[in-house]
């Protein structure tokens, strides 16, 4: 149900491409995810209009994130779900705002338009699942720091080692270089 003309030449290709990254498989991971964390059943189906049509009101994409922090959005913003396209967008950046402070970093988060308009679902798919993965619901563990603190000694004594990838001039001089074609003095 986009407003959108539709896209011809080098953007209906880019789109095409956009639109070749969408994995049903994980779609139907991130819906089954909000379904659990919300107490919800709705359809869980990982195809382009479901996932689009489930997500694009913007209320279970609240109430995921008042699941995962109680009290981030206030519930009367979506006690009744909007009708309106400018509420439902307002409602759809009120939770990417609230997910990128639950530590979803900027990289892997969708934008309105990206959900509402249909976009670029497969944005929304990976922003959701960069929160299920904050939240440790499935995919890879986060990485833990590991930060090191070196004593000036020790960083001093790493400044007189030569790496291998700077490489060697040993034996490295310009004898029988020939650049282009020599001068001729008498012809």
């Amino acid at each position: 149900m986009a407003y959108r003309a539709t896209k011809s030449g080098l953007a209906a290709e880019a789109q095409g491409k956009i639109r070749g990254k969408y994995d049903q498989g994980e779609a139907q991971k991130a819906l089954t995810f909000i379904s659990q964390k919300i107490g919800e059943g709705f359809s869980t189906s990982g195809d382009m209009d479901n996932f689009q049509n489930q997500l694009k009101d913007g209320v279970k994409l609240c109430k995921l994130v008042n699941a995962l922090k109680p009290g981030s959005i206030p519930e009367k913003k979506y006690a009744t779900p909007p009708t309106m396209s400018f509420k439902q967008m307002e409602l759809i950046g009120l939770a990417i705002d609230k997910m990128k402070q639950l530590g979803v970093p900027d990289h892997e988060m969708f934008q309105t338009v990206d959900l509402y308009e249909g976009q670029n679902l497969h944005q929304c798919v990976i922003g959701i699942g960069a929160l299920a993965r904050k939240m440790g619901a499935y995919g890879p563990k986060e990485a833990d720091a590991n930060k090191r603190d070196f004593t000036e000694e020790q960083l001093k004594a790493g400044q007189n080692i030569i790496g291998l990838q700077m490489g060697t001039n040993k034996g490295a001089n310009q004898s029988g270089m020939n650049i282009g074609n020599t001068r001729h003095i008498v012809d």
